[in-house]
């Protein structure tokens, strides 16, 4: 059967059995879109003609289209094209009754390991104080809802969909916990820090006078009724908002980094590693399905302690001069340096 014909129903599949968001069906859809047409021109294919048939792919096929996509996308984005590949083939061998997927036989490229963006402590806490003087009724309103956004992602790890996805009755002060339904629609709860739950109650005090200020009838359609943030327009804020105001907001407090979203995820579950907390509880707390994904904090915590000894420990600055005033050699010092980032 013709690839395109067989995408809806997959694409189905993945949003109601497998409960994956709008983004990653979009990303699904469009990694296997851009194979139908790769394989299109790979097997000249009239204009008039339906698309490739699936049962047709062959591994040579794959390797091709992965060859093609080298140069252009990075080894994460290939990795990630042939992930959707290999689902895809698996969901039609499993219609098909057999097991036969030409995208099995291929290993994924190599991931090339990549620190995430990180704050340090202070730059968290010059986030949190950074603002304009608001100017006005409306602008104070948003000052206090975007100061709650602040300290609700840094302070609980929340992924900017979980966070404007938030409904009213999700939050429990009383327990300080929040309740989130996260990738997949799997639903876990995640404490909240008092500075969280105090900028989160000072802003829910002021939110009615956001929500009178746009069309009720807009905001019920739009499902913001009981949505904890709001735009200016009384609807329930979007993604694309949260990481706008962050971006602005890292600006403000003199930042050098990019501050976004996930950022703030990675600081919170790095602060946490860094003071104590167990792996599997950071887990919990992110909402992980596989350790291994958690296990990236280890990486930025040993690379911190490799920087602290090379800053602070006489043995470990590079401009280290020995007792008899002699400069070690460049291979010594090379050396030394391998042994530090071994």
């Amino acid at each position: 059967m013709p690839m395109e014909r067989r995408l809806p129903s997959f694409l189905e599949h993945l949003r109601l059995e497998r409960g994956l968001s709008q983004h990653t069906l979009r990303a699904y859809e469009r990694d296997l879109v851009q194979v139908r047409d790769f394989l299109r021109e790979r097997w000249c294919l009239e204009p008039d003609e339906e698309g490739p048939d699936v049962d047709r792919i062959e591994p040579v096929d794959v390797r091709a289209f992965l060859a093609a996509c080298h140069g252009k996308n990075s080894p994460a984005t290939r990795r990630r094209k042939l992930s959707a590949l290999r689902t895809f083939l698996d969901w039609v061998a499993e219609h098909r009754g057999d097991d036969r997927n030409p995208a099995r036989a291929l290993s994924s490229p190599k991931r090339r390991r990549r620190l995430p963006n990180v704050l340090t402590i202070p730059e968290a806490d010059r986030l949190a104080d950074s603002a304009q003087e608001p100017e006005g009724v409306r602008a104070a309103l948003l000052a206090t809802r975007d100061l709650a956004i602040v300290e609700l992602l840094y302070g609980s790890g929340l992924r900017v969909s979980e966070c404007v996805g938030l409904d009213i009755g999700s939050l429990d002060f009383q327990r300080r916990e929040v309740r989130v339904l996260g990738k997949g629609r799997k639903e876990r709860v995640v404490p909240l820090g008092e500075p969280a739950c105090l900028a989160l109650r000072a802003w829910l005090e002021l939110r009615p006078l956001l929500r009178g200020s746009g069309s009720s009838d807009t905001a019920i359609s739009s499902g913001s009724g009981q949505a904890v943030f709001l735009n200016a327009r009384g609807g329930r804020l979007s993604d694309r908002s949260v990481r706008r105001l962050l971006k602005k907001r890292g600006v403000l407090a003199g930042l050098d980094k990019d501050v976004h979203p996930h950022a703030l995820r990675h600081s919170f579950a790095t602060h946490l590693l860094d003071g104590g907390a167990d792996l599997r509880a950071i887990q919990e707390m992110l909402g992980h399905a596989s350790l291994s994904t958690t296990q990236q904090y280890t990486h930025l915590t040993v690379e911190g302690l490799l920087e602290a000894h090379r800053t602070f420990h006489p043995r470990g600055r590079d401009d280290h001069k020995r007792s008899e005033g002699s400069e070690p050699d460049e291979d010594e010092q090379t050396t030394r340096r391998m042994k530090l980032e071994g």
